[in-house]
């Protein structure tokens, strides 16, 4: 019928069709058009709509894999005794403890709320654990995990409740903790008989493996993904996020902290002993290098599948590999190392990671159902086309003369 002809519909009709590219909304303004509507209703507010590419995350994990297939050849040739037999063991110990560290890290960059007090918690952890050995590895280690959740909690609440950055709200409490491990001065020792983890490094290095490919997995999905990017900023970085942010941020950093007691108590095991050396900054480079390395972008929201697990393999290979031929080198430089390769490797997941646009050129953005769309001349939304009738009137058209006798007649 007449009336249901397209000329009729009015604009907000006409911008419903799914043929419109230009709904000035945050959504569309950045390139994303109604074919993404189901991600429209997935808090667009808090991030571009649509799933992330996994293919960059894929490339730079093979690129892993062969890095520790390299180190771990030359060290089977030139140094066969520290990846068989105990060594093997000893290198998977390590690899947890450095696993560890990564997934405290990552976990705090995925949330978008970096935790720069890794270090001194595991440090700290590792002294209290063994100062307290006698009490008994469980309880001593519960006792070590709710001193760093103490920690965690302090740095939640300045965070969340002054909606500061999160990095500096940890690094102030960091600074706190070496405090407290400055009153060490000697060197403290498990008692003889104490659980030797090396004895189970499979068990140990099975089940960071599986924390950490069962991270990876869960954090590809997109409402979780979503969900644990919500405190990086879309706009204003001093803006709240809102309380489900601030959830989310509380439980990263809380959940950082115990992951640092971990990688703590278990290296304070391995090595039966704590040194009174303040190792603090080695060990958050190590975490902050081994996360960013791993793939886990340092804005926040973004990582890989695998990439956490292989970037612990080869940190331990590769301090191994320099402990046996270089001595003399630094753990602070391969940590340096590890964290410049992993801003390059954050680099390339924002630049190919993001999902992709619905529409690849700005010019393509605003355009008309049909060409013979109706629109106004006072239409400022990008449309264009003459207004045409859709239907013609079966009066005589009047002329300017009956309508000055009509005025005329009626008074």
């Amino acid at each position: 019928m007449a009336y249901d002809d397209s000329h009729f519909r009015s604009d907000r009709d006409q911008r419903s069709g799914l043929d419109y590219r230009g709904e000035e909304d945050g959504v569309a303004g950045r390139g994303y058009g109604l074919a993404n509507l189901e991600d429209v209703f997935d808090d667009p507010a808090h991030g571009e709509p649509g799933r992330d590419r996994l293919g960059v995350h894929l490339v730079w994990e093979l690129l892993l894999l062969f890095g520790v297939g390299v180190i771990g050849y030359v060290l089977y040739r030139d140094s066969r005794f520290a990846v068989t037999g105990d060594g093997l063991r000893t290198l998977m110990i390590s690899a947890t403890i450095l696993g560890l560290l990564a997934v405290s890290a990552g976990l705090s960059l995925r949330a978008a709320s970096p935790n720069l007090a890794i270090g001194p918690v595991a440090l700290a952890s590792a002294l209290y654990f063994a100062e307290h050995a006698n009490r008994g590895v469980l309880v001593s280690a519960a006792q070590a995990g709710a001193f760093a959740l103490a920690v965690g909690a302090l740095i939640a609440l300045v965070t969340v409740g002054l909606h500061v950055p999160a990095w500096a709200a940890s690094f102030g409490a960091g600074l706190g903790v070496v405090l407290w491990i400055q009153r060490h001065h000697q060197t403290l020792e498990l008692p003889r008989g104490s659980y030797q983890p090396v004895s189970h490094a499979v068990y140990w290095f099975a089940g960071f493996a599986a924390l950490a490919v069962v991270g990876g997995l869960l954090g590809s999905i997109r409402p979780v993904r979503r969900t644990l990017g919500r405190v990086r900023p879309v706009g204003d970085p001093a803006d709240r996020r809102g309380g489900a942010a601030a959830t989310v941020s509380v439980a990263a950093l809380l959940g950082s902290s115990v992951f640092a007691a971990a990688a703590g108590v278990l290296t304070a095991m391995q090595d039966r002993r704590v040194e009174p050396a303040d190792t603090s900054l080695v060990l958050t480079g190590l975490a902050l290098g081994g996360a960013l390395l791993g793939g886990t972008s340092g804005f926040g929201r973004r990582g890989g599948l695998f990439g956490t697990l292989l970037a612990a393999v080869l940190l331990a290979l590769v301090i191994r590999y320099l402990r046996i031929t270089h001595p003399g080198v630094s753990q602070l430089a391969i940590a340096a190392g590890a964290i410049g390769v992993g801003l390059v490797a954050t680099r390339l997941v924002e630049a190919f990671g993001r999902p992709h646009p619905t529409f690849p050129d700005e010019s393509e953005r605003w355009r008309t159902v049909s060409p013979t769309a109706a629109t106004g001349p006072g239409d400022d939304e990008g449309w264009s086309g003459p207004r045409s009738m859709g239907w013609t009137s079966p009066l005589p058209a009047s002329s300017a003369d009956d309508r000055w006798r009509d005025d005329w007649s009626g008074r």
